[in-house]
């Protein structure tokens, strides 16, 4: 059994990530620093594991935790990830997603370490791009949030550092990502809790912005193979083909419900029109397709966080429009 490292294993992509690693019989060391998203719970039974409460920017800590387990692969997934949050407090981003990377990958350089680094990025990076166009690895950065900035140039740091340095260090961007254990601050969660509570679903302008979605355990599943098939020092675009605007979405999830009423709110600052990746390096080189549809995957999702809400009310004995997010 192989030892991985899972910095962020307390989040969306990181806990599914760890599911589908311990699946494939790797021992997992999951590094956390626990913030207001992070859910012990959807990890409970896990075996092979392996947790630590520890920041990506703490230098002697982090260094002594992969000296001990020597792992084959560092999945980074640690970072702030939610592009409203940035804006309102941008520093919190810099730290984590810019700062904390740097720390890592001074920590492997420094230290000599001989293990591949998988970072996790964004197609955010690319920025707003024109109807029809779908964004290739090598596209120009033009981030528009302090999020997406700060993703932007941890891969600009990686770049540089496996030019300078060598490290292996392989990259990823997907899409935007779906599906059981997101916190409820994301659309597809927040259209789920809203109508639920029996509350109007909350959509920036007119709904109007495009994106492409992919079911979480996909991604994990691209995510791995990128680790074990990859080339160092590549980028992989990780897509489905799936595009809908935010309003189609919502609409999608109000027909497999049942119910759900929509209310139109003033758009966030800077919030992009589209955006559109081209898989097909991965798909060529390294033989990965995703497998789940949307609406399925929406079915799933949409049942996994109805079964939540029905444990919550059980355990908790709260109002079915009571404490819902606070529960999560």
């Amino acid at each position: 059994m192989k030892n991985v490292i899972v910095t962020g294993g307390l989040g969306f992509i990181g806990s599914n990530l760890i599911k589908l690693l311990n699946k494939k019989n790797y021992f997992v060391i999951n590094i956390d620093k626990v913030s207001y998203s992070s859910n012990f719970s959807y990890l409970k039974k896990i075996k092979y594991y392996k947790f630590y409460k520890a920041n990506i920017n703490n230098f002697l800590l982090i260094s002594d935790i992969i000296k001990k387990y020597k792992p084959k692969f560092i999945f980074n997934l640690a970072a702030e990830t939610h592009v409203d949050r940035s804006i309102d407090r941008p520093l919190e981003f810099i730290k984590s997603n810019y700062l904390g990377l740097f720390n890592l990958i001074e920590i492997i350089r420094k230290n000599k370490l001989n293990v591949k680094l998988i970072h996790v990025s964004t197609d955010e990076v690319y920025g707003d791009i024109k109807k029809k166009k779908k964004s290739k690895e090598n596209d120009t950065y033009n981030p528009s949030s302090p999020y997406s900035s700060t993703k932007a140039g941890a891969d600009l740091l990686i770049k540089s550092y496996v030019k300078t340095f060598g490290l292996p260090i392989t990259i990823t961007r997907s899409c935007n990502n779906y599906g059981p254990n997101q916190y409820p601050e994301k659309l597809i969660p927040t259209i789920i809790y809203k109508i639920f509570k029996n509350e109007p679903i909350p959509i920036y302008g007119k709904g109007k912005n495009e994106r492409e979605w992919i079911y979480v355990k996909d991604n994990c599943e691209a995510i791995l193979k990128v680790a074990e098939k990859g080339k160092v020092g590549e980028i992989y675009n990780i897509g489905s083909k799936k595009i809908f605007t935010n309003l189609q979405v919502a609409k999608k999830i109000i027909a497999i419900i049942g119910k759900g009423k929509i209310k139109f709110v003033i758009d966030r600052p800077g919030h992009d029109m589209r955006y559109c990746l081209n898989s097909n390096k991965i798909k060529k080189e390294i033989d990965w397709t995703p497998k789940t549809g949307f609406n399925k995957g929406l079915k799933i999702t949409i049942k996994w966080y109805f079964k939540k809400f029905r444990i919550n009310f059980y355990k908790k004995k709260i109002g079915k429009r009571q404490g819902i997010i606070n529960e999560f």
